[in-house]
């Protein structure tokens, strides 16, 4: 049962995927056209990521708590960043410019830009007194850099990992979407708005929460998806020791 779910859910991520390399197939061929290979592709994500936790800063040091501007600024720039990590795939796969080096290359810098966009986060909520929020983006940067160690730990002792819930494309989708969201929805309620419960004496929800709660969901999933890659790996590898031993 576990197996055939794990089957459908990759099945849906694959054609979820061929769907938005139709959309984006285009662009891809005009990137080819002016002469853009794969790696100044990656290069450029990897730039827009600095920029990320560029804003982020900036609105820690110039914004108030209340001023979640910054935040949406971010979120949409997380997503422009996170397009550039399927184009560089596709202009390499199209461009027939395929290289180890580059699958090297766009790893790296993969992890230099989640890095840095979380170095940013964490700046932006520790400025503004969000504390427990800093400390679940601190927990979700552990579970996204273990979620991509285990997997590239595990093909370097020759077997193949890529399943889980949270992997880099849902990760990029999650934080960005609810950072965008948090600041367009601040245009309209206010960034300092708060939702008090009878009978609570603090409040349950404010408008930074549509950011900091995803945070705590994804501190919680990535570390869940890197355990279970690990148990993937362990079954993997004790298989191939037992074929290896006949």
């Amino acid at each position: 049962m576990e197996q055939q779910t794990t089957t459908l859910r990759r099945s849906f991520r694959t054609s979820l995927q061929l769907g938005i390399y139709k959309v984006i197939d285009p662009f891809v061929k005009i990137l080819i056209k002016i002469g853009l290979t794969p790696n100044a592709v990656t290069t450029i994500g990897f730039v827009l990521n600095v920029g990320v936790a560029g804003i982020f800063i900036l609105g820690a040091e110039e914004g108030n708590r209340g001023d979640l501007s910054y935040v949406g600024w971010a979120g949409g720039l997380i997503l422009f960043a996170g397009l550039f990590d399927m184009l560089d795939g596709q202009v390499a796969r199209l461009g027939n410019m395929k290289s180890t080096f580059g699958a090297l290359y766009d790893s790296v810098l993969d992890r230099y830009s989640e890095l840095i966009m979380f170095l940013g986060i964490c700046y932006y909520l520790v400025a503004h007194h969000y504390f427990l929020s800093s400390i679940a983006a601190f927990i979700a940067l552990i579970g996204s850099m273990m979620v991509s160690y285990v997997r590239a730990r595990a093909e370097g002792l020759g077997v193949e990992i890529k399943g889980g819930l949270m992997q880099r494309p849902e990760r990029v989708v999650t934080i960005g979407l609810c950072a965008a969201l948090s600041g367009i929805v601040a245009q309209y309620i206010g960034g300092n708005y708060k939702l008090f419960v009878p009978g609570i004496k603090f409040h349950v929800f404010e408008t930074i929460s549509i950011f900091t709660i995803p945070l705590v969901i994804l501190a919680v999933l990535t570390n869940i998806t890197a355990f279970n890659r690990l148990r993937e790996a362990k079954k993997a590898l004790i298989k191939l020791e037992e074929e290896e031993g006949k």
